[in-house]
């Protein structure tokens, strides 16, 4: 078993030894050793640094950030042979032993350690993460995660001994110590604090005391109102209710209710069971494995009743009580950046109710709900907690996120699951991929895509940006390249008036997952800088929200601010057309129709105001942007065709298009080819055998097992 903790942390007037023990595993031989406590002045982090060794400290953490965001070649080509999950993450049986062995020589005061499996992948630069455990105190809770959260964090994991009878104050004033010495010894990085229910009122409350630290809370089904108050009312829709009134009877050593138990960390076994069959479609295997499992855990009862004797429980549930009022009352001091976890079907507390009061009264705070999840988030297969914060651009290293040197490129595990959810999309479109080599050919594929950067991509926003999807995954299974969109800064801004059930920001995370940047001159700048893949849309929204009869008609500003900066760096532009939203769908009710309903136009212009304008300084058509959904009738699918023209070489222009003139002529030149390319495949399509989505179900249907079946391969029109 790899060992718990690379070191100790003990508050201030701790001894200054450990009694722990670990357990180490080397050539399958396990060995036992003691560890001694560190202090915090002594580990990782240096107290100061001369002005050579901060350069120096600047470039590895670049080196470090480049070398984390550099795409590995052809591990994202078969999308369906990856593995669902890493290979070093650790399993819930994992998280029962280590704690076996944490609680075995319990004592002392609560302490900090580091896991192992942390340590050795985590650059100190890195920003500090600390883990606030819920009523079990173990620390172990984001076990499951360390093997992801060590690439991207320096972790520090809280541990409350079984015994220990620390009152909730102190157990403040240990945090805020801590993170008060992080934050003067690197006052430009964020402290980040994780925890879950007892743990979420520690951060809360060390937030509120501390409002002028940089601090990110990311907080699992937090627990924050008078809990008086919840007994009386949402606590009586969990199992609380049940369990508080047994205390006073039940043994020392009592394993609670055995389903009840077991449904905590693994969540509904039944929808865990047919999870299963609906993606392996093995019945027998499954509930073989699930048996297997849940007669596994059950043998660790007696380790949830070592972690919760009693007596523990009591005085956890009554801290859990001071917590909540100490938490709620200085609630309106919080100025912390807060992402919050929120489970679908707790059965230990009311936390979607709790978290929307939680909203309310942080009315910056975000939410992300896992419907189908139970209490303890972070002990769930189906829960990523690092996907999430990524995905909900929570992962910062300075003040101010970065789009790009903050950006941490999907995972093959992670894009297996985007590629899982967007599966109907490519299957509905059969996509159809052309390019163009150096010599002028048209090929199929996308051979003729430059492999070094900076690449910008042109082109046509189809309605409602159907097309994003097939061509950034094509992209990264066919070439491996990442492609940085440009996008609305409706992706990244919350709307000023709260949050706005149509524009949930949940509703756009695979977006900031696959590398989305909102659009600015900075973004730009800094993409073209990192010699990314590019994809800029000039047309932007109103493109996209076109109106009845604009069907591939381009509305691009008069600016012509891509092409010096395209010369500035000597990058290539590839234009490309697409063309398929007649085939899918057909506009009933466009922005003129909907502005003429006066509910409508009051709802539009409401929403509309409630997010900064791409274009500020945009004159003409392209600057009407308004926010709108058109409602449209669907068709059956027909299909999308992408065309990639000659990319058009800039380097060396640099100074010739400083003249205007030449500045519009290239600007021209790019807006014709995308108009010729968008020309070129109108024509094709209508000698496409497999057009519609009928005749492609037949092809595949014609070839089981083929790899010519994949919706990329479908057979098309000659060239």
């Amino acid at each position: 078993m790899a060992a718990i903790g690379a070191s100790i942390r003990l508050p201030a007037g701790g001894s200054p030894f450990s009694r722990w023990r670990t357990a180490t595993t080397y050539g399958g031989i396990q060995k036992r050793g003691r560890f001694f406590a560190v202090s915090t002045e002594t580990v990782g982090r240096g107290a100061g640094f001369g002005e050579n060794e901060k350069v120096v400290k600047k470039t590895m953490n670049q080196k470090t950030v480049k070398e984390e965001t550099e795409v590995k070649p052809k591990i994202y080509a078969n999308p369906e042979e990856l593995p669902e999950f890493e290979e070093d993450k650790k399993l819930l049986k994992d998280f029962f032993e280590e704690c076996k062995e944490i609680i075995r020589s319990d004592g002392g005061p609560p302490r900090w350690f580091s896991p192992l499996e942390c340590s050795s992948s985590t650059s100190p630069d890195c920003p500090l993460l600390l883990f606030l455990p819920g009523i079990d105190g173990t620390g172990l809770g984001l076990i499951m995660h360390h093997h992801k959260l060590g690439k991207m964090f320096n972790i520090w994991c809280l541990h409350i001994p079984v015994h220990d009878r620390t009152p909730f104050n102190e157990l403040v004033k240990l945090v805020e110590t801590t993170i008060r010495s992080e934050n003067f010894r690197s006052p430009n990085r964020p402290i980040y604090l994780v925890a879950e229910s007892l743990g979420a009122c520690l951060a809360l409350s060390v937030a509120a005391r501390n409002p002028n630290l940089d601090l990110v809370l990311v907080l699992s089904n937090p627990v924050w109102n008078h809990i008086e108050k919840m007994l009386a009312t949402s606590f009586s829709k969990s199992q609380w209710q049940t369990l508080i009134p047994l205390l006073d009877i039940m043994p020392d050593q009592f394993p609670l209710n055995l389903p009840y138990m077991l449904s905590l960390p693994t969540g509904n076994p039944l929808r865990m069971l047919m999870d299963n069959v609906v993606k392996r479609g093995l019945l027998p295997q499954t509930i073989e494995d699930l048996s297997r499992n849940l007669a596994t855990l059950s043998t660790y009862l007696p380790v949830l009743a070592d972690i919760l004797p009693r007596e523990t429980l009591r005085w956890k549930l009554n801290l859990l009580k001071s917590g909540a009022a100490y938490a709620n009352s200085c609630l309106h001091a919080v100025k912390a950046q807060i992402l919050i976890l929120c489970s679908g079907r707790d059965l230990l507390l009311p936390s979607q109710e709790e978290c929307q009061k939680l909203q309310k009264a942080l009315p910056d705070c975000e939410i992300r709900k896992f419907e189908e999840s139970g209490h303890f988030l972070f002990l769930e297969d189906n829960v990523d907690l690092v996907t999430t914060i990524k995905a909900a651009a929570f992962y910062r290293q300075g003040k101010q996120f970065d789009c790009v040197s903050d950006y941490v490129p999907p995972t093959p595990c992670e894009f297996k699951k985007v590629h899982e959810s967007i599966r109907w999309i490519l299957s509905a479109t059969g996509p159809v991929m052309l390019s163009t080599l150096e010599d002028g050919k048209v090929v199929r594929g996308l051979e003729g895509i430059p492999s070094e950067g900076p690449v910008l991509f042109v082109g046509y926003h189809m309605l409602m940006g159907f097309e994003i999807v097939p061509l950034v995954a094509q992209l990264l299974m066919e070439r491996n390249i990442l492609v940085r969109g440009i996008a609305h800064p409706m992706i990244f801004v919350k709307p000023k008036g709260g949050n706005l059930p149509e524009m949930d920001p949940s509703n756009f995370d695979i977006f900031r997952l696959m590398g989305s940047v909102p659009v600015s001159g900075a973004s730009f700048f800094k993409l073209m800088s990192s010699k990314s893949h590019i994809l800029l849309y000039p047309g932007g929204a109103r493109e996209a929200l076109h109106r009845k009869g604009e069907e591939y008609k381009l509305f691009w500003p008069e600016k012509t601010e891509f092409v010096r900066m395209a010369a500035r760096f000597g990058a290539k532009i590839v234009p490309f057309g697409v063309v398929g939203e007649d085939d899918i769908a057909e506009i009933i009710l466009d922005y003129n129709d909907q502005m003429k309903i006066p509910w409508r136009r009051e709802e539009i212009e409401r929403i509309t105001k409630q997010f900064p304008k791409a274009r500020a300084d945009a004159s003409g058509e392209v600057a009407n942007q308004h926010m709108y959904l058109p409602v449209m009738l669907p068709k059956f699918p027909g299909r999308f065709y992408y065309y990639f023209g000659k990319p058009i070489l800039t380097e060396g222009m640099k100074v010739e298009l400083r003249d205007k003139e030449k500045c519009d002529e290239l600007y021209l030149h790019v807006k014709s080819q995308v108009e010729g390319c968008i020309d070129f495949l109108k024509r094709k399509r209508e000698k496409d055998p497999y057009r519609n989505l009928f005749s492609r179900v037949l092809y595949q249907a014609s070839r089981p097992g083929s790899t010519s079946t994949s919706p990329f391969h479908i057979p098309s029109f000659d060239i």
